[in-house]
This record gives C-alpha cells, structure tokens and sequence, in this order.
C-alpha cells in the first residue's frame, strides 16, 4: 500500500472488480473481514491504522463512519481513496452506511453510496436497503433485524449477498437460519455468505443521545468531541467494580472482548465462511495474524492467546452470545457445542 498521505490528495475512484458479486476465497478456510473503525480516531491515526490492515491477512475490509454522524475526521471522499488503495493492495472494499439514520444528510450520503457503485455496500440501517436496492452489491450488516430464514429469504430477494447474524444470535441459531447444506439463496441462484462477528467489543445499542457528551456535561451539537479521548470507549463499572458496558458516543458496547478464536469447529457448524473483526486500538493486527493462524493455518488457540495481553489487546473474553447464553460469560472451547 502506498504511503497513507496518499489519501489526502488522490480521491479518484478505481472500479471495484467482481461487482456482480461477494467473491469468496478459495485457498482459505475463512475469509477475514476488518469491520468499521466503531471509534473516533485522529485522522493520522486512521490513514496508519489502514497502512497496517493492506498488509494484513484479511482479504475484506469495511470502511466508513457508522457511529455518529458528526464524526468527520475522515470525509467520503477520503474513504474512497483509501478504498482505492486497499484495493490495490488486494483486499475487497466494502462501504458501510450508518446503523441509525436520522437526518435528511444521513439519507444523501446513503444516496451517493449508491450513484457511486463502485463497491458493495454494507447496510447499516432497514432505510439504507430502500435506497441501496438494486443499485449496489448489498451486505447485511449485524443491526439490521433478521431472526429467521423466511426473513433472510425476504432479504436476499433485495440483492442481498452476504449477512452479518445480530450480535446476540447463538451459532446454532445462525446455523437453522442459513444452514450450510442448504443455505439461503438470492434470485440469480447463488447462496448468501455468513460472516460471523468473532472478535470485539459488542454494539449493544444505539441511541440519538450521546452518551459520551452527557457524560462530559456538554451538548451533543457542541461537544467538542469528547469521544476522542477515549480511542476504546469509555468503560463503565458497577458499584462493585465490575467491568459492565462501554459508551462510545451514541452506542453502547459490552465491556467483555467478544473473541470466538478458540471455536473454529464451532463456526465451521454455524454454515460461516467469513469471520468479523472489530477494531481495537492495540494488539489488532496481531489479532488478525493470529485468528489467520488459527482457523487457516491449523496452529494451537491457546498458543497464540498468550500473546494478547502483551500485545495491550483489552480483556475480559467473553463469548455467551456464540453458545445461547448471556454474553458477559465465558464459554471454554470443550463445551462449546451447537445445542444452544
């Protein structure tokens, strides 16, 4: 990937290859898909942030602002150099629309995702599906509501070609929804792609509050962003002292480490052949080295988890969403079966 000052001047949009279609590696077990920079980050940070990902092992990444839509570090046009360049690099681009719309420019934005057509987009919200359908190579991002196959079936006629399962669904879930055998298909005959969130922290909810600015005791349409301060969220403890949620502006997130590192046999039941991974500020691209290593390269889970806390990657683990449990607990990788 060339230098990451390049996206401040080269705005040119390069013709994203197999538009047709969500291609899926063949030469790999699961593909590895970066999900969208969930924090406000400096502009410098998130151009060398992505100077890191074009020389990782994922295959995809999705770029754009999906949090708050005051977070203007990085306009349009510059997510669609670096899509440029990444793709240069070899990675399949995919573009992400906000997962609350709320305003008349929120809705533009969406509009120009779509007259651009030069990469598949990533529906964050039920309204980005009206606007994109027909237009675009759609994905299905994890806060659009699909809980059952005839609702995937309705989904996949729009010209969705790949669903990213609601955080909270357990992998047996995913597995009825779009089974492997008999996976969901969209009108041209070809089936959709699971991609499953494995790794960090989880967006429980979204609000047209910011809780960060509340926190901070300023307005949210003069915060002075606040959020900035903080490039994981803000964690939040109990009276105990509990690690309990993250506030990352208008979002909630857990404060646990969704990590499903340790169960690739688990996945591969669920019908996934793509994994999510959500960025952090430390230790991500050796997270990414490491799941490459794990579920493609057959090395040892636990060998690799070893190396995360020195690498600053944040704790506590958790993973009971992926077993049907409550997602704040822990599930070892001997009893992680799929009769959640």
């Amino acid at each position: 990937m060339d230098a990451p000052h390049h996206a401040t001047r080269d705005t040119s949009v390069a013709q994203a290859p197999a538009l047709s279609h969500l291609s899926e590696s063949k030469s790999r077990r699961f593909g590895l898909t970066v999900g969208s920079v969930l924090y406000l980050w400096s502009r410098a940070r998130l151009l060398d942030f992505y100077a890191e990902i074009a020389e990782s092992p994922a295959d995809c990444v999705v770029l754009g602002e999906v949090v708050c839509a005051r977070r203007r570090e990085l306009r349009l046009d510059d997510w669609l150099a670096l899509a440029r360049e990444l793709t240069q690099a070899g990675k399949q681009v995919i573009l992400a629309t906000q997962a609350l719309v709320e305003t008349e420019a929120d809705l533009r934005l969406i509009e120009r995702h779509a007259d651009l057509a030069c990469h598949a987009v990533e529906a964050g919200d039920a309204s980005a599906l009206a606007l994109l359908r027909g237009r675009v190579p759609l994905v299905l991002g994890p806060h659009v509501n699909v809980y059952s196959q005839a609702a995937l079936r309705e989904h996949a006629d729009l010209g969705v070609l790949r669903w990213v399962p609601p955080l909270e669904l357990s992998l047996a879930a995913v597995a009825h929804i779009n089974p492997a055998g008999q996976p969901v298909r969209g009108p041209d005959g070809g089936a959709i792609v699971t991609e499953v969130w494995a790794f960090g922290r989880l967006p429980l909810s979204f609000s047209a509050r910011c809780f960060t600015a509340r926190h901070a005791g300023v307005p949210k349409d003069r915060c002075g962003y606040p959020c900035m301060d903080d490039p994981d969220g803000r964690l939040v403890r109990s009276t105990e002292g509990q690690s309990f949620l993250v506030l990352n502006g208008t979002q909630v997130q857990s404060a646990g480490v969704h990590n499903l590192l340790e169960h690739g046999a688990a996945l591969a039941s669920s019908g996934a052949t793509r994994v999510r991974l959500s960025p952090q500020s430390s230790g991500f691209t050796k997270v990414i080295e490491d799941f490459d290593a794990v579920l493609n390269g057959g090395q040892q889970a636990a060998e690799r988890l070893a190396g995360w806390a020195d690498a600053g990657v944040p704790r506590p683990l958790v993973t009971g969403y992926a077993f049907g449990g409550a997602g704040m607990n822990a599930v070892q990788a001997e009893s992680s079966g799929l009769d959640a």
